[in-house]
């Protein structure tokens, strides 16, 4: 299959204006295969040669102005179009697609708690092909017109408003003018949930077996809904511009959601079937948020080439937080910004993949593909996030507004938006874009304190790295009314950098906190003296994400060897008992467990910081007895369970169906619980199956696969491998049930177990994700690697594979920054 080149977009853009597409799918022609036709109006401006792209698993027959094409001149994906002449054409195809099985094109799933049957579209980079025939590309938009023939008893959802016209079929209203990788179908025995606000239609849907998590839900769902779409509104000048909106919550997706105008699909993940925190609640409310910004960043102005993915997501993942903590309950959305998604940024920006935000050249859609990553997202909403502290929201908004009016509907790139903004202000904002958006890797702050007269001390901050920042610098005194456990602010600072002239900052702080309020995307450092105030008293800092900046810092210490892992865990054991907020528990928690105690440490230090982590979790859970907390409970439990070194404890909890004080475990901590015990050799097949018994959801089929990979035994262990690398078209995993595989098979308690997979794994990746394509890959890559193997064969064995096994882009780029990270874990455990 060819990939879209840059210039070959270029040039197409250049030759059609694409007007309309007419779509019939019809869904009831068996479980491999449906039928597609699509007639596309276009124009062609002169003379000249293109192609249609479309992956057929039966090109059935095309015509272009009523004369016949040739099917067998299909070449991969694409059908030629030779010999058009300047003027309006009319093209016809007729084709049998493939359902997808990996999240990709049209995803069909049976549920296994009812045998119901649902089918929805991925049609994100280049996917659309497998669902029809278009010309594929962001920047020739045109109206969509979809009709759909489906089983009896479905419901079919598109990105407009659809009408059930009898016999199983569907019509949907026309699109505006969309782009096609935006097309969106989700059609099913769907359980709805329906209201409207301000006159607009808004829909909620999920599988029938979820449908009482939904209805429990249904409320909050669309009060979030409703708050943002009301925030956007007096936001942006240009109202919503879809005549619907609807959220579907679809099984076995691959992104967190997709913002399809008017039909934003979710992960169902997000129908909460198991208790969850109040920071999981409010990280789906951002994902609402998230998507419904998009509605106007991507959707009605639309990137023109993939170069300039960030003129959706840093926006859209920006304006999501930003409005979650304007117009709803969660009020701390930054601090849960800062601890799970900022980290992501800086890890990715310091790896050899890393990219500019904004990269100049992005050659095809392989390579687009593989920047939907943390710069993408996190370092560009920070980059977002320090221009308006920079440029001052006002005219921030002004600017946006003005690309919203110059290109809606169309498309748009870095210039078109550089010179919207730069239409709201007198500052120099193409230099800022420069700076921030064209350069690549994390600038370091470093505080210098030097005493001066009469016991006063000024700062200079030493500064790594080429970009401007604006930051608050916090002053923090001890409080010697309660013997110092508590941080009291004195002072902030409001500083530019880079900051030439030493600012006077009076008597000596115990605390100097660059970058507090953590409005600026930059590592920084500790001075000695407030190392030692982090070390005693940060849980006796007073606003959580101070303490996620502080937080941070200490991670990224402990990345770049300048703080010691067990230091860390020290930090963690002396201030998480204390800490009230629910995002930095789980982040501190997560990286402590996964990172510090799985691959910082070495295999003889592991016990003692699995006890210690155990210790720090059995004082949470006494801590929160009195039932006051029910989340930071559960954020205890989960990781008690994740850290047990031995069985007695969760075996009795699985017994007895539940915690004492609670909570009972419901399915998710069953599950977590039975994969715990297998890692650790105290469960069965036997055990697994009853499991699977008694809830035999999709989830319960994760489950039970994930359980069964981490059995100990090494038929168990052969079992996985086969189901994972050694399946054809009709027997492989799907993707979530090899993602779940995958998490069972490599544990640090059976490295020896599964040493001899180790350089079976770089052979067998390279296979299967050759066959299987970019999603299943990108799994084998993140999840299968066996990122346990802190060692130099693992990384010599990895190094190879890509010097001479030729991996596909994906899959390339996702062993790339695990051998990174490898290394890096290496460096440290040396050091």
């Amino acid at each position: 299959m060819s990939v879209l080149t840059r210039d070959e977009a270029q040039t197409r853009a250049k030759l059609l204006d694409a007007h309309r597409y007419t779509i019939d799918l019809d869904l009831t022609t068996g479980d491999e295969t449906f039928d597609s036709r699509t007639v596309i109006r276009f124009t062609a401006r002169t003379d000249a040669d293109t192609f249609v792209e479309l992956k057929p698993a039966q090109l059935r027959s095309a015509t272009l102005d009523g004369q016949p094409l040739d099917p067998q001149t299909l070449d991969g994906n694409r059908l030629p179009l030779n010999n058009l002449t300047a003027g309006e054409h009319e093209l016809r195809i007729d084709a049998s697609m493939r359902y997808s099985r990996t999240g990709e094109g049209m995803h069909r799933f049976t549920d296994p708690t009812d045998s119901e049957t649902y089918v929805y579209t991925q049609l994100f980079m280049d996917d659309v092909q497998r669902v029809f025939a278009a010309f594929d590309q962001p920047d020739l938009k045109a109206v969509f017109e979809l009709t759909v023939t489906a089983p009896e008893g479905w419901t079919v959802l598109a990105n407009s408003t659809t009408e059930h016209l009898g016999e199983g079929r569907w019509q949907a209203a026309p699109t505006p003018l969309i782009s096609t990788y935006l097309v969106a179908v989700a059609a099913g025995p769907w359980h709805s949930v329906r209201t409207e606000h301000r006159g607009l239609p808004f829909g909620l849907h999920c599988r029938r077996s979820l449908a009482p998590h939904l209805d429990t839900d249904a409320d909050e769902l669309f009060e979030i809904t409703r708050q943002c779409y009301d925030r956007y509104h007096e936001k942006f000048e240009e109202p919503y511009p879809f005549d619907s909106y609807d959220q579907a919550f679809v099984p076995e997706f691959n992104a967190g959601a997709m913002e399809n105008p008017g039909l934003v699909t979710f992960r169902d993940e997000f129908v909460y079937r198991s208790a969850v925190t109040d920071t999981e609640r409010q990280t789906r409310a951002m994902v609402i948020a998230h998507e419904m910004a998009h509605m106007w960043f991507g959707d009605l102005v639309t990137l023109r080439w993939w170069d300039d993915i960030w003129l959706n997501e840093s926006f859209a993942e920006y304006m999501g937080y930003q409005t979650l903590t304007e117009a709803t309950r969660f009020t701390d959305t930054w601090t849960d910004f800062g601890v799970a998604r900022k980290a992501w940024g800086y890890d990715a920006d310091q790896r050899p993949s890393t990219h500019p935000v904004a990269p100049e050249n992005v050659d095809d859609t392989a390579s687009a593909l593989l920047n939907f990553d943390g710069i993408s997202y996190a370092k560009g909403a920070s980059a977002l996030r320090q221009l308006v502290a920079w440029l001052g929201e006002k005219d921030f908004l002004a600017g946006i507004n003005t690309h919203f009016a110059r290109h809606r509907f169309a498309n748009a790139t870095l210039a078109d938006f550089i010179d919207s903004l730069a239409s709201a202000t007198e500052r120099d904002v193409h230099a800022w874009a420069d700076t921030w958006l064209r350069t690549t890797g994390v600038d370091t702050l470093t505080p210098v304190v030097t005493p001066g007269d009469e016991g006063t001390y000024t700062l200079h901050i030493e500064h790594t790295g080429s970009r401007p920042h604006r930051i608050a610098v916090g002053l923090y005194d001890l409080d010697v009314a309660d013997e110092g456990r508590h941080l009291v602010l004195r002072d902030r600072l409001d500083l530019d950098i880079p900051h030439t002239a030493p600012e006077p900052v009076g008597k000596r702080p115990a605390l100097l906190l660059l970058n507090d309020g953590d409005l600026t995307y930059a590592k920084i450092r500790f001075d000695a003296d407030s190392f030692e105030a982090v070390r005693t008293s940060l849980s006796g800092l007073p606003d959580p994400l101070t303490r996620a900046v502080v937080w941070n810092a200490l991670r990224d210490a402990v990345r770049d060897g300048q703080l010691p892992p067990t230091a860390y865990l020290e930090t963690a054991r002396t201030h998480l008992p204390h800490e009230t907020d629910l995002a930095i528990t789980q982040g501190v928690l997560a990286f402590a467990t996964a990172q510090i105690a799985d691959r910082y440490l070495t295999p003889e230090q592991r016990p003692a910081a699995l006890t210690t982590l155990t210790s720090l979790c059995r004082d949470l859970i006494r801590r929160t007895e009195d039932g006051d907390n029910p989340g930071l409970r559960l954020i205890a439990v989960r990781h008690f369970i994740d850290v047990a070194a031995h069985p007695d404890t969760i075996a009795a909890w699985l017994a007895d169906g539940t915690v004492p004080g609670g909570p009972e475990l419901d399915p998710e901590l069953r599950w977590r619980v039975l994969a715990r015990l297998a890692v650790l050799g105290a469960t069965d097949e036997a055990a697994i199956a009853a499991e699977l018994d008694r809830d035999p959801s999709a989830t319960g089929q994760e489950g039970a696969a994930r359980c069964r990979a981490a059995l100990p035994d090494a038929e168990a262990k052969a079992r996985a491998w086969a189901a994972m690398f050694g399946g054809d078209d009709r027997t492989d995993l799907s993707n979530y049930l090899f993602t779940a595989t995958a998490r069972g098979f490599w544990q640090p308690e059976q490295a020896d177990l599964v040493r001899e997979y180790v350089p079976r794994y770089y052979q067998d990746a390279v296979t299967v994700a050759a066959r299987r394509g970019p999603a299943i890959a990108t799994a084998v890559g993140r999840r299968a690697f066996p990122a346990h193997a802190v060692d130099t064969e693992n990384l010599r064995l990895g190094e190879e594979c890509l010097d001479h096994a030729d991996p596909i882009p994906s899959l390339r780029r996702s062993l790339a920054d695990e051998l990174d990270d490898l290394a890096r874990v290496l460096r440290v455990r040396k050091a």
